[in-house]
């Protein structure tokens, strides 16, 4: 059974940490795709332009494949990857976390600056409300009109969302149900006399 949930944030949630002097102010923001991670490095670059770091890390996708973690000038793999980490320990996707650090004048070492960057990204976390979604499959199906009952009966046992509807001669109906429960729905339709999903 494929795993046909996941988990992201409600909306943008922030934390904060600091560390001999060091200040770690941390965001985790609801994403969708690529262009909107580019947009918000960019505008917190400008907004945080006096700090000395601004790093980063994101993940896409339902299935959690796409992602990525940038350092910002610190040493590699000391801030982008423990970010990551957290988005990762808690199961998250569409997410994207900025970790701002204004440097205090006292150097941390490759495993301070991990702990803080990591901590930071975990109170961003922690501060935020997640939520569980559901992946989606979206259905058009086609049907003479005298099969409108037995299809709407088919809708009212297996609860598909219905997105859109014409009923004329021929009738279309657009549903959208869970992906683990997409077969059963699909199955069903298709025994209907004169039904059959549009591509």
């Amino acid at each position: 059974m494929t795993k046909d949930s996941y988990k992201t944030i409600k909306a943008l949630s922030e934390g904060y940490y600091t560390e001999k002097r060091s200040r770690f102010l941390s965001f985790a923001i609801p994403v969708r795709t690529v262009e909107e991670v580019k947009e918000y490095v960019q505008e917190y670059r400008k907004k945080y332009y006096d700090s000395r770091h601004v790093c980063w890390a994101y993940m896409l996708g339902t299935d959690r494949s796409t992602f990525r973690a940038n350092d910002d000038g610190e040493p590699s793999s000391t801030a982008g990857k423990p970010i990551l980490g957290q988005i990762n320990s808690n199961e998250l996707t569409d997410i994207l976390i900025i970790v701002v650090r204004y440097f205090g004048g006292i150097e941390l070492g490759t495993s301070g600056l991990i702990v803080a960057y990591r901590t930071a990204a975990a109170e961003a976390v922690a501060a935020a409300e997640i939520e569980e979604r559901t992946v989606d499959v979206d259905m058009t199906v086609v049907f003479e009109y005298p099969y409108l009952n037995s299809m709407m009966r088919i809708v009212k046992e297996e609860h598909p969302e219905i997105v859109s509807q014409t009923f004329e001669m021929t009738c279309e109906m657009t549903l959208r149900i869970r992906q683990n429960l997409s077969e059963n729905l699909k199955s069903r339709i298709l025994k209907v006399e004169t039904a059959y999903l549009k591509e």
